[in-house]
């Protein structure tokens, strides 16, 4: 394997870290039943949108709402996921909590999201990861493109080199807009026309990144 000199590693969450598209549709349910809506939403549905702004994935599966519905219907279920997700926590990929905390020795991490606001947190929490990150961003904190978040964090926190580790095309094109490499991870939620690196388990960070 090649390696890639870094100076700083940014993460996705959702199909890199961790895999929680079967409790969020759980949790979406329950608000679906609460409001008297008819459209239930299924993992997979959710799988195929996750990496997008969340009022995205919303109007794409919820069109036809009223928008001041649309407004509570939202913000109900992204509170309700994050209150679930404490009690019943996604997925963790293999390796990944134990490779952050040998990474967090080399050079500084961070997390950013196309998620609502407090979803990473949730996630630090559940995994025991919240003393190796050192910064986190996302949508629902600040509304702009993804590609927008990584750099504004770079330029934060003065990063030279910084990678990001994602798994879909739009967090490449993201990557692209940001001016900072793409690893892909191939195990993932999507797929990636022509990524800078792969990875297909998290622990290849360990020897990709120098």
């Amino acid at each position: 394997m090649s390696t890639l000199q870094v100076d700083s590693l940014i993460f996705d969450v959702d199909g890199t870290l961790w895999d929680s598209v079967e409790v969020a549709a759980k949790a979406w349910n329950t608000i679906i039943d609460e409001m008297g809506l008819e459209k239930h939403v299924t993992g997979e549905e959710l799988q195929n949108l996750f990496g997008r702004p969340m009022d995205v994935i919303f109007n794409t599966l919820f069109p036809g709402l009223d928008p001041g519905m649309a407004d509570v219907f939202s913000e109900k279920c992204m509170g309700y996921e994050n209150d679930l997700l404490l009690e019943e926590p996604g997925t963790v990929y293999p390796h990944v909590v134990e490779t952050i905390r040998e990474l967090s020795k080399k050079m500084p991490l961070f997390i950013v999201s196309n998620c609502q606001s407090g979803y990473i947190e949730v996630c630090m929490k559940d995994l025991g990861i919240e003393a190796y990150i050192t910064d986190t961003l996302c949508f629902g904190d600040r509304p702009v493109s993804k590609g927008a978040n990584i750099r504004y964090l770079a330029d934060k926190h003065g990063l030279k080199a910084p990678a990001y580790v994602g798994d879909t095309q739009g967090d490449a094109d993201a990557c692209v807009e940001a001016g900072v490499p793409i690893i892909f991870a191939d195990y993932g939620f999507g797929s990636v026309k022509a990524p800078d690196h792969v990875i297909s388990d998290f622990k290849e960070l360990l020897d990709l990144c120098q």
